[in-house]
């Protein structure tokens, strides 16, 4: 029995079933505070550790679109959940040499990640929630940051919940489910509140669904293996698909503009993708097949490249990010 198990059996005994909502919050603040989960050796492997092609194109995108506004001197960077600070470090690689030269600021709560990131990011300013971030025109990515934040699950109208029944942790109920999440309608709110208020662009991507529909998407991963939900918590990643519809609802709520959902295959390849690897490929042609096979995996329908989601959120007063045209 995991420590986190221990604790949530004894919060269950004292307060009663907790919320699937409270368990994935729970698990993943746990989760996220004691270990680097990235990697060969780590749990799952996101886009930027693939290659840095992912980070250029979004360097190029946003750096684009600050040119194109005017390039504000007050605008700065800024990420949610940067991982090992790689997607910052490679995007802002591309921004510098496009002029910019704002400040570069973290949303990251996990000391160990954070860590990690000072090496990689060493001019960076870091803050534990995104309300936290300066009052100024944002550059923003957002890259499997909202998976991880908690949902809520109905079954029939009713709350689900987690109980200790037969010895271990199970759902008080089954049936159809119908997943929100207040935690990622609040995000994406205050993002869009800054971005209508001083203006920016946000790039999200995420794996999901581009229209709400019920059915029940939370997911545990281990070791690059997915594995049951209510096992070993606090020692498993905890995330759920991402609703591009409820997103883009809470953002034109708060006064942001949207952009359509992209599958991420096809917005790379929009971006120049393609280009870029064969480029990489004749400057080292050692790597050629890595460089194709990491291409591949970013843009195949079979692998990231249907799953995974891009949505822009803007200023009105900005121009829409390059790819979503």
């Amino acid at each position: 029995m995991t420590p986190l198990e221990r604790a949530l059996r004894d919060r269950i005994k004292a307060e009663g079933p907790i919320s699937v909502e409270a368990f994935m919050n729970a698990c993943n603040e746990y989760y996220y505070a004691t270990r680097d989960p990235l990697g060969a050796q780590g749990d799952f492997t996101t886009a930027p550790e693939i290659s840095q092609m992912f980070g250029e194109m979004i360097g190029g995108a946003l750096g684009d679109r600050w040119k194109r506004a005017g390039a504000p001197a007050d605008a700065i960077y800024a990420e949610l959940g940067p991982g090992r600070g790689t997607l910052a470090a490679d995007a802002l690689r591309i921004m510098r040499a496009a002029g910019f030269r704002g400040e570069v600021h973290l949303v990251e709560t996990s000391p160990v990640l954070r860590k990690m990131q000072r090496k990689t990011v060493p001019d960076g300013q870091w803050h534990d929630s995104i309300d936290d971030l300066p009052a100024r025109p944002l550059l923003l990515v957002a890259n499997e940051f909202l998976d991880a934040l908690p949902i809520r699950q109905h079954v029939g109208g009713v709350e689900r919940r987690v109980v200790v029944s037969g010895g271990g942790l199970t759902f008080d109920r089954d049936g159809e489910v119908l997943e929100t999440s207040p935690a990622r309608d609040e995000a994406i709110r205050s993002v869009a509140t800054c971005l209508a208020a001083k203006g920016g662009a946000a790039i999200v991507i995420d794996y999901g669904h581009e229209r709400s529909a019920p059915g029940d998407t939370l997911q545990a991963v281990r070791g690059h293996r997915f594995v049951p939900v209510l096992a070993d918590p606090g020692e498993q990643d905890l995330t759920a698909h991402v609703d591009f519809q409820a997103v883009a609802e809470a953002a034109t709520d708060a006064g942001a503009a949207v952009t359509p959902v992209v599958a991420q295959g096809e917005w790379l390849i929009r971006l120049g993708i393609e280009a870029r690897a064969q480029a990489l490929a004749r400057a080292n042609p050692e790597r050629a097949n890595d460089l194709q096979i990491t291409f591949e995996r970013l843009t195949s329908r079979d692998q990231m490249g249907q799953l995974f989601k891009v949505i822009a959120i803007h200023s009105p007063d900005w121009p829409a990010p390059a790819g979503f045209a």
